[in-house]
Parts: structure tokens; C-alpha cells; sequence
């Protein structure tokens, strides 16, 4: 099957090519209320280039990264964590079921999170930075840890666990060779996405629909894990870097709410003085003015 998801150097290349329309859009005061939804675009692909990348830079092999996901089966066989191998046996016979799980695997993902950022940014521009934020800050943490590569349950010997995309030919990885990008399983970062749309989603909105982000979430982890490409403790981790991070964001703005309005006055003032002296500086080089940013 042909891989339908960007590598880094294509990510990084998009990337760069929407912040360079940006800013020719706004040297010449061209679509003024599109240029925020380009800026936005641009700072989401490159945060996945940065995912794809920390993929790829991933130290260690395959036996390191295979004794590292043996351990985590064996630690979720200690605490009696039910077996991925038993939830993958019940659809296996469902040639059809597991031809749509390999493909939601490899599409469903990043395509959702694009069109939920497009629909926070144009329902609830309000809240868009913040959430915005707490998806840069958790997909970060993810990354970091992605550094120490661990081998999916596909990849590690005598576990039970069948590579569901090599069984149907569906597989989007050379077949001769491990790829760095696949030594990446702990935390989930698919894990990490859908969850993030789902309490993003069911904090923004009462509308009904918001309950299909919790569907997102639960589909998405159980196919993570019938097509043998994450542990449960992948999502696990993925959800416990969300509620941290969504607690560090939350603790930092109770901070700046108690802090004396002299402090945050000096603040404000000290980021104004440096936003001003960016603008003096693009100015004098003759960039013209510096339209929104959407943020």
C-alpha cells in the first residue's frame, strides 16, 4: 500500500512553503483574514515534521528496541492488563475489519486532527491558541520520549501479535529492512492526537457532536492496538502526558491570576517593549507592516 503520510523532509518543505506565502501575503496586504489560517497551517504541518522527524532520529536498534517492548508486555501481563494478542484474535477472521483498521491506522489519525484544528479555528477562535498550545506541548513530550526507541508488539518475537498491514499487503514500510520510524511505539502519539480531540472537543462545545471525538478516541486506540502498533501502555502514557500538561497549563494561568498587578503590569510591558522592537526591526528592513498572526 502506498504510504499516503508525509515524511519530514515533505512536511518541513510544506511547511516552510505556507510561512513563506504568509509573509509575502502580508508584505503585500494580500487575503488579510486568510493569512492567520495560513500562519496556523503552517506552524501544525511543521509540528508534524517535527513528529516524523523525532521518528527518524530515534537511537538504537531493533534488539534494544525489542527487549524495551518486551518488558513493557510483560510488566502489562503483571498488572493484568488484557492481552493484545487476545483483542487481535477476535477480528482476525474479519478480513474486511482488519483491511479498514490498517487503513484508519496509517490515515484517519492526522487527517481528523487537521479538520478539528481548521473547525476550532473557525468556530472558537477565542480558545484556539491555547488549545492549540496544549497540542504542541503534549506531542513535544511524546517526541522526547520517542528518542529511546521501543519495538511495536508487530516487531517483537515469540508474543503472538501478527503485523495485521504485512498480512494484507497493506504494510507502508519496506519490508527488508526495520525503519527508525518504526521503533517509535512508546507513548502513542496517535493515542496522544484522538484524545486530545476528544477533551478539547467536549470542552469547547455542548453540541452533541462533541461525543463523536470520545468515538474518535476509543477507535483509534482499539486499532492501535488489533493491528499490533502500540502496547496499551502507549495510550496510557499518551494519556497521562495530556493530563499533565493540561494541568501544567492550568497551574501556570492560576499563577498569573494571583500574581500582583505590578508584576504582570511589568510583564506585559517588558513583552510590549521586545514586540516593539521586532516590528522597529522588520520595518527598517523594509517589510512593511505586520499583520495578525492569529494568535
Amino acid at each position: 500500500m502506498p504510504n499516503i503520510m508525509w515524511t519530514w523532509q515533505e512536511a518541513t518543505l510544506i511547511a516552510v512553503l505556507l510561512a513563506a506565502g504568509r509573509v509575502a501575503m502580508n508584505r503585500r496586504g494580500l487575503w488579510p483574514r486568510a493569512q492567520p489560517a495560513v500562519h496556523e497551517l503552517a506552524l501544525i504541518i511543521g509540528l508534524y515534521a517535527v513528529w516524523q522527524l523525532a521518528g527518524a532520529l530515534a537511537v538504537g536498534g531493533l534488539q534494544d528496541a525489542a527487549a524495551r517492548g518486551r518488558w513493557i508486555w510483560d510488566a502489562e501481563r503483571t498488572l493484568r492488563l488484557p492481552s493484545e494478542a487476545w483483542l487481535q484474535g477476535l477480528v482476525l477472521p474479519h478480513r474486511l475489519l482488519v483491511e479498514a483498521a490498517n487503513l484508519f491506522y496509517y490515515s484517519a489519525h492526522f487527517t481528523v486532527l487537521i479538520l478539528f484544528l481548521i473547525w476550532l479555528f473557525v468556530r472558537h477562535r477565542d480558545v484556539y491558541p491555547r488549545w492549540r498550545t496544549t497540542l504542541g506541548l503534549v506531542t513535544t513530550a511524546c517526541l522526547l520520549i520517542q528518542f529511546l526507541p521501543v519495538a511495536p508488539p508487530r516487531l517483537v518475537p515469540g508474543i503472538g501479535i501478527v503485523d495485521t498491514a504485512v498480512l494484507y499487503h497493506q504494510s507502508v514500510y519496506a519490508t527488508s529492512a526495520v525503519s527508525a520510524d518504526e521503533l517509535s511505539a512508546m507513548p502513542s502519539v496517535h493515542a496522544a492526537w484522538s484524545l486530545f480531540v476528544a477533551v478539547c472537543a467536549w470542552h469547547v462545545t455542548t453540541s452533541r457532536w462533541r461525543y463523536l471525538g470520545c468515538v474518535h478516541a476509543a477507535v483509534t486506540i482499539w486499532v492501535i492496538v488489533i493491528t499490533g502498533n502500540h502496547y496499551w501502555a502507549d495510550a496510557l502514557v499518551a494519556a497521562a502526558l495530556l493530563v499533565l500538561t493540561l494541568a501544567a497549563q492550568r497551574s501556570t494561568r492560576s499563577l498569573w491570576s494571583r500574581a500582583s498587578p505590578r508584576w504582570r503590569v511589568k510583564v506585559a510591558a517588558w513583552g510590549g517593549g521586545v514586540w516593539a522592537g521586532v516590528r522597529a526591526t522588520r520595518q527598517s528592513g523594509g517589510t512593511g507592516g505586520d499583520g495578525g498572526n492569529g494568535s
